[in-house]
């Protein structure tokens, strides 16, 4: 027993110095990246596993529709990224290969398709999620998603924290012994300011009287504890800003309660609780596929669609007809958050219009419905009818 308690003591002392050095790192962070300072803005687009590479594809070409003014001139570049295939992972035996993550950091921004992370019992080595490590070495600690059902009255905004919580020592917890695993989570006062203070600045600056923070502090006191009262403490910067605190069993309730819907406005959580009421309320929407995300850090952010790699419509031929919704709605994230507010607004609305509104074409996975390429170039022309904004805000009514 003494030997597996020396053994556990070890692997936990690594880990608190890790965690202690990545505080100081981001003790020291360098201040946000001002994109109207930096010429080209270099646009990276990495296409992913399965179905990934073809719906960025469409993504892609709308970028390049939506900038063709600013990529003529060189303020804009798109450059694709590759090897972030899961062979190429596998035959590293890396979640990124270095060469690939040397491209990703020549990049300011980047458009990411799907990933696959492989899991017991698949072809693939037991490798760590590419977007895990992505998040943790860009220091990507803020997933941003928007979610909305006008017809529910829902409007909501999400921040989630990235690179604490459970899933950053996901793959690093031990096996004591043949009776007993032991995971760990990490929750650090400079990662929850962030991450809360973002939320927080996000609704006063947008005029959103309500953040609600999502913990289980009444259980897990040490981590969510802490993340709960780091809210509390930035709360009072943000006298205009109302908040409340809910814990994730009863939050995931709510989200699907009529009559508390249309209540709730921005909410900010630790990794894992971000992870489950965001899937939850794409699926209110639609379906994760219908949901783009943004996950920003200080100098590098990335913009990805949230569903999975789609392997049998891979492997039943499918690929061409698979929804781009959700990368192109990234797509419209990361435009904005370079500062092409207004054109990333018209795709939005676009997006609107063709998905719910006029619905001219559809979107099913088979042939009984259109191409993503067909369903790409219906969102580029309705971004042209002069007609746009006006005919947006008439289906609003």
């Amino acid at each position: 027993m003494n030997d597996l308690i020396e053994k556990a003591k070890e692997h936990f002392e690594k880990l608190v110095r890790e965690q202690l050095e990545r505080v100081e790192r981001m003790k020291q962070a360098e201040d946000w990246t001002d994109y109207s300072s930096i010429k080209p803005i270099i646009i990276g687009v990495a296409g992913g596993d399965g179905i990934g590479p073809e719906i960025t594809k469409h993504a892609r070409a709308i970028m390049e529709f939506i900038l063709k003014e600013e990529i003529e001139n060189g303020s804009v570049e798109i450059r694709d990224i590759e090897g972030l295939t899961i062979e190429n992972r596998a035959k590293h035996m890396k979640a990124i290969p270095d060469d690939v993550l040397e491209q990703l950091k020549k990049c300011h921004v980047i458009l990411k398709g799907p990933t696959l992370t492989p899991r017991k019992g698949d072809q693939w080595p037991n490798i760590e999620s590419a977007n895990v490590t992505m998040r943790r070495e860009l220091d990507l600690f803020a997933n941003v998603r928007p979610v909305k059902v006008p017809e529910l009255g829902i409007d909501w905004m999400f921040f989630r924290e990235n690179t604490e919580g459970a899933y950053v020592l996901g793959s690093k917890g031990i096996n004591i012994s043949e009776d007993l695993s032991i995971d760990f989570k990490v929750i650090t006062k400079q990662g929850s300011d962030r991450i809360i203070r973002l939320a927080f600045d996000y609704a006063a600056k947008n005029n959103i009287n309500r953040v609600s923070v999502v913990t289980k502090a009444n259980v897990i006191k040490a981590t969510d504890g802490r993340f709960l009262a780091m809210a509390e403490e930035i709360a009072k910067e943000y006298p205009q800003v109302k908040w409340d605190d809910w814990y994730i069993d009863i939050a995931t309730a709510k989200l699907v309660d009529p009559a508390r819907q249309s209540d709730f406005k921005v909410f900010v959580a630790p990794n894992l609780y971000g992870d489950i009421i965001t899937d939850e309320a794409a699926q209110i929407q639609g379906g994760v596929g219908t949901a783009g995300s943004a996950n920003i850090g200080k100098r590098y952010s990335m913009f990805e669609a949230i569903h999975g790699t789609a392997p049998r419509m891979v492997e039943t031929g499918r690929t061409k007809y698979a929804d781009p919704s959700s990368i192109i709605k990234a797509a419209a994230l990361l435009i904005n958050h370079i500062g092409f507010v207004e054109r990333a607004k018209k795709l939005e609305m676009a997006l609107d219009i063709c998905a719910t509104f006029e619905r001219k074409l559809k979107m099913t996975g088979r042939d009984t419905g259109a191409t993503g390429e067909e369903y790409a170039k219906y969102i580029m022309d309705t971004i042209q009818d002069p007609n746009l904004e006006e005919k947006w805000n008439r289906y609003q009514k």
